[in-house]
């Protein structure tokens, strides 16, 4: 099962699912996810449509859970902060409860956000964070945090069968055109011939992770060996500030766009890169798409769209 099946990441983890021979349950109350972006997989006999809210209990038969429900752009989650909370908090009870109750091995989706604005560079999973726990971020954040927590007590005290990955900036085709995100921003921005906004100076900087690495890696720590519970960081550690991020866009779509300069959001952190040493020890992976041949891809994509 893929709690948030239909979302950008979902979505291509049911696809990829479906390739490698398993049978996918797409669970999705459709908030941020689509179902375009499972279309094509309607008709396919091994995978099916669920709409339910993973706040609420579900009853089903399942070996492997993969918990990627919760919106995770700050337009989305700020829109009910409050049900933000909820999905990450009760969606992980609910989904442990189901893993408890069927002996199922269970994944977390869990967030680089658990890190805050870091005053460790790169990240490292023992590092502990820096979170405003009341700040307008604070939903996605503390309720990301208190999932781990949960996940690990689970662990302890039933002895579940967990994995927890922290996902660092990841895009792709199936983005969200409007989920505020910066590089589907930027595309559209840049395919319109608008204004493409930064906040700050532009120096912050974020690593980009292409959906098919991430896909990879989740996998890869879903088919671990058993005592590899993470958390474990998946993303891409190449550097870049957001500036050098805009004007390669500017370039790869032939834009006409200029950059336009705002204040930048409460909490926003300055600096995101993961440190994927353990990734690279444990799982064998890391990521080999990287920005530009990712860009085009998604750029292609967008294309088709707008």
């Amino acid at each position: 099962m893929v709690t948030g099946g239909a979302g950008f990441l979902g979505s291509h983890l049911c696809e990829k699912l479906i390739e490698d021979g398993h049978d996918v349950l797409c669970m999705d109350n459709l908030f941020t996810g689509t179902k375009d972006n499972i279309a094509h997989l309607m008709g396919n006999p091994y995978f099916e449509l669920l709409r339910h809210d993973v706040t609420f209990p579900m009853y089903v038969e399942v070996d492997e859970i993969y918990n990627l429900a919760c919106p995770a752009s700050p337009v989305h989650y700020q829109f009910d902060p409050v049900q933000t909370t909820k999905t990450s908090v009760h969606g992980a009870i609910n989904m442990l409860g189901l893993a408890k109750r069927t002996k199922a091995k269970i994944l977390q989706a869990s967030t680089s956000e658990v890190y805050g604005d870091p005053e460790v560079h790169p990240q490292t999973e023992d590092y502990r964070g820096s979170v405003n726990p009341i700040g307008p971020r604070a939903c996605y954040d503390e309720g990301k945090r208190c999932a781990e927590t949960l996940f690990f007590d689970y662990y302890r005290q039933h002895k579940l069968n967990i994995r927890v990955m922290r996902i660092f900036n990841t895009y792709g085709p199936r983005m969200h055109p409007n989920d505020g995100r910066v590089v589907s921003n930027f595309v559209i921005q840049a395919l319109k011939n608008e204004p493409i906004t930064l906040y700050g100076d532009g120096e912050q900087t974020r690593s980009f992770c292409y959906v098919d690495d991430l896909i990879r890696g989740m996998m890869g720590l879903m088919n671990a060996s058993d005592d590899v519970t993470g958390p474990i960081n998946i993303g891409n550690p190449n550097e870049f500030t957001i500036k050098e991020l805009a004007e390669k866009v500017i370039e790869l779509t032939d834009s006409k766009s200029t950059l336009s300069y705002h204040p930048l959001p409460t909490d926003d952190p300055m600096q995101r890169c993961p440190n994927i040493s353990l990734a690279k020890e444990k799982l064998g992976w890391e990521p080999t798409i990287q920005l530009e041949a990712g860009l085009k891809k998604t750029i292609d994509y967008f294309k088709n769209i707008i």
